[in-house]
């Protein structure tokens, strides 16, 4: 099926069946990026599930994903393409010794192009997923550049001429929101900001992602991440150490979760030793951390009291 031609419905159920629990908001996003064919921006702090939405798709659709990683320095030579200078040497040094003087034409041609994820996906002959990822870090300079390929999806090349796309590739740009992206980039996208899920839909995804987690272990590592999340961290645990720390628990045999279990497995939840610190003196104070976590959690879910 043609990405522009998929109802949301159908996406909804195919995301799910790959794993990827989708809140309305995040399924709009993605379907009208599809059907009206632009770029999707998706903001959010690490670990929130910007990445999977690109992989997912490509899963989905049955395409290839094109990676471009972002970085400080990042060029269009590293984005867009290269030429194989070594192998041009080689070349030129082969004809040399035979007697030849090597045409520019010659030189320059397929053979010694080096494609570069972003002409990879221009040139691609099916409509791949070019993932754009962690876009805020690269330079002011890039993005504008970055700008222009998304506005047709086509580059010129000198020595060959222009290239047009095939098909407009799927996109998606994610942004860890270290830097403030340009008005003219976020025009050009559909927006979607993402949030750390509720404990409801981290539950959803821990029963989704590790089938074998009996319903009760789920529930308590739904609600605990949650109430971890709201310590003062250096970085809040991802949707992905949590699917880790939900495997350690099983790996250890563990039906429940206490407070020393807490703090014996705090390493899996969280990557900065101050944050394993601070969780396991949390876990050490007088009335436990695990059950206010948990009371929090279900005094969250009685009628009429606030949802966060």
């Amino acid at each position: 099926m043609e990405a522009t031609e998929v109802s949301m419905e159908w996406l909804r159920r195919a995301f799910e069946r790959d794993g990827y629990i989708m809140d309305q908001d995040i399924l709009v996003s993605v379907y009208l990026s599809l059907r009206l064919e632009k770029p999707l921006l998706v903001e959010g702090a690490p670990g929130v599930g910007k990445t999977e939405i690109a992989k997912v798709l490509a899963r989905v659709f049955g395409t290839d994903l094109i990676r471009l990683q972002c970085y400080e320095g990042l060029d269009e030579n590293k984005a867009l393409y290269e030429w194989d200078y070594q192998k041009q040497l080689l070349r030129i040094q082969l004809l040399r010794e035979s007697g030849e003087v090597p045409a520019e034409s010659d030189l320059f041609s397929e053979e010694y192009l080096l494609e570069r994820p972003l002409l990879r996906a221009i040139r691609a002959k099916r409509r791949p997923v070019l993932l754009i990822d962690e876009v805020d870090k690269c330079d002011p300079e890039f993005e504008a550049f970055l700008f222009e390929v998304l506005s047709d999806f086509t580059v010129s090349i000198p020595e060959l001429g222009t290239v047009r796309t095939r098909k407009v590739p799927i996109v998606v740009l994610t942004s860890n929101n270290e830097r403030e992206l340009s008005d003219g980039l976020r025009r050009r996208c559909v927006y979607l900001f993402i949030e750390f899920p509720s404990v409801e839909k981290e539950l959803r995804i821990v029963r989704s992602r590790v089938p074998e987690v009996s319903a009760r272990l789920a529930a308590d590592v739904a609600r605990i991440v949650s109430a971890v999340r709201g310590m003062d961290l250096r970085k809040q645990p991802s949707i992905a150490e949590t699917l880790d720390w939900t495997r350690a628990l099983l790996a250890l045999g563990a039906e429940k979760v206490d407070d020393a279990l807490l703090a014996e497995t705090a390493s899996v939840l969280l990557k900065s030793r101050d944050d394993v610190l601070a969780l396991r003196r949390a876990a050490t104070e007088p009335g436990g951390f695990v059950t206010a976590a948990l009371e929090r959690a279900g005094d969250a879910g009685k009628p009429g009291s606030r949802r966060g």
